[in-house]
């Protein structure tokens, strides 16, 4: 995706520069135009701009992908003990700190057989900001606490935010991590109304769609007492993330 960018965008300019003789008012705005589209492609994991993130499952068959951010959290275990309730595996990225705080939890995520993932160490609100020296020191660290505290080791990462750039990018290779997005944000984090959390859920997802949620509020543990009976009902299965991997390993 991002190869086209720069070709579209390459082409764009220098046909409007050729058409308005290459005033300064035509190369300022062709640069913001240019920095408008790199903060997009920052901030929409989708786009992969600057990194190839896996956001979907290509697949015709009714199943989608439950995610969970920023956990453990003292909140988890209800959400674990839904899971039990229908059956169903989930994929957490977990951040270093939270295992720190709730190692029995975290344990617990992987003796249920959930999928885990890196979710850097601190979940830096500066992440955009960080140098690829720290940003490799965030995610091997959180790494070292998995390793640690759950004797095992994930190559599945996910960035705060959905945030890549190119220090990031050259973080996730270093580590040797692929990148794990979503195409069905939820915005439970952000909306009050569970009840548009819901909506905004169901209204987006089709069949492949990996879902972003957090285990960290009790009221995205009502959506998901909700988008459980609704996935039951629509006959929906649902994959774990590593899935989309070992598939493709297998083709």
């Amino acid at each position: 995706m991002k190869h086209y960018l720069f070709i579209l965008f390459y082409l764009f300019c220098n046909v409007f520069i050729y058409a308005f003789h290459g005033t300064f008012w035509v190369y300022l705005f062709c640069f913001l135009l240019f920095s408008a589209i790199v903060v997009w492609g920052s901030f929409d994991i989708q786009l992969g701009y600057f990194v190839n993130s896996i956001t979907h499952k290509r697949t015709r068959v009714k199943e989608v992908a439950l995610t969970f951010d920023d956990g453990p959290t003292a909140l988890t275990p209800q959400f674990l003990d839904l899971l039990q309730e229908h059956q169903i595996k989930a994929t957490f990225f977990c951040i270093g700190k939270q295992i720190e705080q709730y190692p029995e939890t975290f344990k617990r995520i992987l003796a249920e057989g959930h999928t885990i993932g890196n979710h850097t160490y601190s979940h830096s609100q500066s992440t955009g900001f960080l140098s690829t020296s720290k940003m490799t020191d965030e995610i091997q660290k959180c790494d070292d606490v998995i390793l640690s505290v759950g004797n095992t080791a994930t190559t599945l990462y996910r960035p705060p935010f959905g945030v890549t750039n190119p220090s990031i990018a050259k973080a996730i290779k270093r580590t040797g991590k692929k990148s794990i997005g979503w195409n069905v944000r939820s915005l439970d984090t952000v909306i009050d109304d569970e009840k548009k959390v819901y909506k905004r859920i169901i209204r987006r997802m089709k069949p492949g769609s990996i879902i972003l949620l957090h285990d960290t509020s009790e009221k995205t543990y009502r959506v998901l007492v909700d988008l459980l009976h609704f996935l039951k009902d629509k006959k929906y299965s649902t994959f774990t993330v590593d899935s989309i991997i070992k598939s493709k390993k297998n083709d």
